[in-house]
C-alpha cells in the first residue's frame, strides 16, 4: 500500500507511513481510552502488537496505577508470536524502573523487530525509552497519529509538561448566569442525567477542590456516587480551600474518601500542593470566589458548564469579581463540544491558547 504523510500537531510532516501503521495506531488510541479515569497518576495506553506477517497478535491497555503497562498486556498475549514483530503504542515505551519494569526491555527480550509510537514521553524519569530500542537494533518510528493519540492523554500529557494539575473548573447555572439562589440554595439547578454526568466526570479526576464558603452553605460530600447516591469506584482526594473552619461534622471529613485541608488563598499554593501529591487532573467545583482566583491566575484549562433551561433573575453568579470595568475585558473561551443532557446542556470549553494540547 502507498505510504501517506502523518502530520504533527503544527501540521509538519513527521513520517512516511503506511495505512496499515494508522489503522493499527489507531486502534492502539481506541484501546488508551480505556483506561480514562483508573491510571492515576498514570498516563492511559494503548498497545497493539502485529506479528511478523502482519496480522495481529496482541492488544493491551494500561487499566490501573500498578497494575502491566500496555505494551506487558499485549505481549502477554501475543506469547512468542511477536518475535519479528511490529509494536504500535501511543506513548513512547518507558525506560523506568518503578512499580513495573522498563517497558523498552520487555520488547527487547520479546524479540520485536520494530515499534511505533505516537507520542514522545514528557516525564524525565520514564524517557528514553526510544533510545534504548535503536540500541539493541529495534527499528523505531515517531510521530504516528501523534495529534490522536495526544488527544486522548491531553490531561496527564499537559500536567507533566506544565508541572502542575491540569484544572477543570465545572459548574452549574440558570440561563442569567446563577449558580445559587439568594439564600444561597442551589440543589438542584439541573436535572438528573446532567447530575449523573458530573459524577461520571469526577471518576475521571484526581482531586475535587471547592472553596470552605461552599462547604459552610452546601455541605457537600464532594464523592463519585451511583444512580442510588451510594459511593462507587475510586474516590478522588476532596480538597478543601481556604482558612474557615469547618466544623467536624462536615460531610466532607467522612470517611467515604480522603481530604486535605488547604488554608490558602493562592491557587499556586493550591497547585503545588496538589503535585506533591501526586494530582494531575483537579476537578474544581467551587464556589464563585475560588473559580475567580484561578480565573484570574490563568489556572482553568477546561471549563465544563451545566447550563438550565430555567432564571432566577437574583442570586449568586457561577463566578466572582474579575475586575473587567469594560466588555474589552471580557473572557472569550473556545467551544469545544456541547452536549445535551436531558433538558440541560453541557459545555465544555477551553482557553484558546490551549486548544492544541
Amino acid at each position: 500500500m502507498a505510504p501517506v504523510c502523518v502530520r504533527d500537531n503544527e501540521g509538519s510532516s513527521v513520517t512516511n507511513t503506511s495505512p496499515i501503521d494508522v489503522a493499527w495506531m489507531r486502534r492502539a488510541v481506541e484501546l488508551a481510552a480505556r483506561g480514562i479515569g483508573s491510571t492515576h497518576p498514570n498516563p492511559v495506553v494503548g498497545c497493539v502488537i502485529t506479528g511478523p506477517d502482519g496480522h495481529p497478535v496482541g492488544e493491551g491497555f494500561h487499566a490501573v496505577a500498578g497494575g502491566p503497562h500496555a505494551e506487558v498486556e499485549a505481549l502477554r498475549m501475543a506469547g512468542p508470536n511477536a518475535r519479528g514483530g511490529t509494536a504500535y503504542v501511543t506513548l513512547e515505551p518507558c525506560n523506568h524502573t518503578g512499580r513495573t519494569g522498563p517497558c523498552a526491555d520487555a520488547l527487547i527480550e520479546a524479540g520485536v523487530a520494530r515499534v511505533v509510537y505516537a507520542v514522545p514521553d514528557p516525564n524525565a524519569q520514564a524517557a528514553g525509552g526510544a533510545e534504548k530500542l535503536r540500541t539493541k537494533n529495534v527499528a523505531v518510528e515517531a510521530g504516528v497519529l501523534q495529534r490522536e493519540a495526544e488527544e486522548v492523554n491531553h490531561v496527564w500529557l499537559h500536567s507533566v509538561r506544565i508541572g502542575r494539575p491540569f484544572v477543570t473548573w465545572k459548574f452549574a447555572t440558570t440561563l442569567d448566569g446563577r449558580s445559587a439562589a439568594p439564600d444561597r440554595s442551589s440543589r438542584w439547578i439541573t436535572g438528573e442525567l446532567a447530575r449523573a454526568d458530573v459524577h461520571r466526570k469526577r471518576a475521571e479526576c484526581d482531586a475535587i477542590a471547592v472553596g470552605t464558603q461552599t462547604v459552610l452553605d452546601d455541605d457537600p460530600v464532594l464523592t463519585v456516587r451511583d444512580e442510588h447516591g451510594r459511593p462507587t469506584g475510586r474516590q478522588p482526594l476532596r480538597v478543601v480551600v481556604g482558612d474557615r473552619e469547618i466544623p467536624s461534622t462536615a460531610r466532607v471529613r467522612n470517611d467515604d474518601a480522603r481530604t486535605l485541608m488547604l488554608p490558602t488563598h493562592d491557587p499556586a499554593e493550591v497547585l503545588r500542593q496538589l503535585d506533591d501529591h501526586h494530582i494531575r487532573h483537579l476537578w474544581l467545583e467551587g464556589g464563585p470566589t475560588l473559580a475567580a482566583a484561578f480565573l484570574r491566575a490563568g489556572l482553568v484549562d477546561q471549563i465544563v458548564a451545566y447550563v438550565a433551561p430555567a432564571v432566577l433573575g437574583s442570586g449568586y453568579s457561577a463566578v466572582g469579581d474579575l475586575g473587567a470595568e469594560s466588555i474589552d475585558h471580557l473572557r472569550r473561551f473556545h467551544c469545544a463540544d456541547v452536549t445535551r443532557l436531558g433538558e440541560d446542556v453541557r459545555l465544555t470549553l477551553t482557553p484558546f491558547d490551549q486548544r492544541t494540547h
